[in-house]
């Protein structure tokens, strides 16, 4: 059954994580509109990563559920999560250093044939995905280095490899955790442009800490503090939430 584009996406209700009588996530309730742009955001210590963890079952919620596409997921294992379509991209650029960008375009479009680390393969039994991977590279303005070592690219062009790989791997929900970090001005303009670009076929939810992106590309804004969500809405409307100000008191955040 081909799910409403009027149902979220995703959903959490009453997500909770307990860490040995610590509340990292209590109680959190999300929704995530299908083919928008949608951040996670808060303080140090917020939940985040917690939460994000909690979605791909790289962690079990203490209680609550979540759904996806209208189905409980809550208590899949990761892989079963991942064959769905949800994806994650991690904070540290997960790339192979030392083979090329099409190789490690290649290797992700490989995976769901199951050959993903066939080494031994032959190189002419790859060339039929080489193809499929150059359009990938040319979608993320890589294409010009699809023959270049991966460790040899710059920070920027590195998290453009992963989203890249991350797309080959056919998402429909793409989880980008910390996408800018560590970036310079240049590459993080670059990489906002890039999420824009790939968000027009698919939905995105993002932790984000740079409010310049989360102000430039997001639909939707979820703001945590302590486990719980302090306040959601467009950029304008939680930037403005006396709660949300308080709690970023001293943070770099754009309010």
């Amino acid at each position: 059954m081909t799910a409403s584009l009027n149902h979220p996406i995703l959903e959490t209700r009453n997500l909770c994580k307990d860490f040995k009588g610590f509340a990292a996530v209590s109680g959190v309730n999300l929704k995530v509109t299908r083919g928008t742009i949608h951040a996670l955001i808060g303080p140090n210590g917020a939940g985040k990563t917690t939460c994000f963890n909690l979605l791909t079952q790289f962690l079990s919620p203490s209680s609550g559920q979540i759904f996806f596409n209208g189905q409980d997921i809550t208590g899949e294992k990761p892989a079963h999560v991942a064959r769905r379509g949800i994806v994650r991209s991690f904070q540290i650029s997960a790339v192979f250093p030392h083979l090329s960008v099409l190789e490690n375009v290649r290797i992700a479009l490989q995976r769901p044939l199951g050959t993903s680390y066939h080494f031994w393969r032959s190189q002419n039994s790859l060339q039929g995905l080489n193809q499929q991977a150059l359009e990938l590279l040319d979608r993320v303005g890589l294409a010009a280095y699809a023959k270049q070592l991966a460790v040899e690219l710059p920070y920027g062009r590195k998290r453009a490899l992963e989203i890249a790989t991350t797309l080959a791997l056919n998402p429909k929900l793409m989880l980008l955790d910390e996408p800018t970090q560590g970036m310079g001005h240049e590459d993080v303009d670059q990489v906002m442009t890039l999420i824009k670009t790939v968000a027009t076929e698919r939905t995105v939810l993002m932790v984000e800490h740079n409010m310049k992106v989360v102000a430039g590309i997001s639909d939707r804004i979820t703001v945590l503090a302590r486990g719980s969500v302090l306040a959601e809405g467009t950029y304008d409307e939680v930037s403005s939430h006396p709660e949300v100000i308080t709690a970023y008191m001293g943070q770099e955040v754009a309010v």
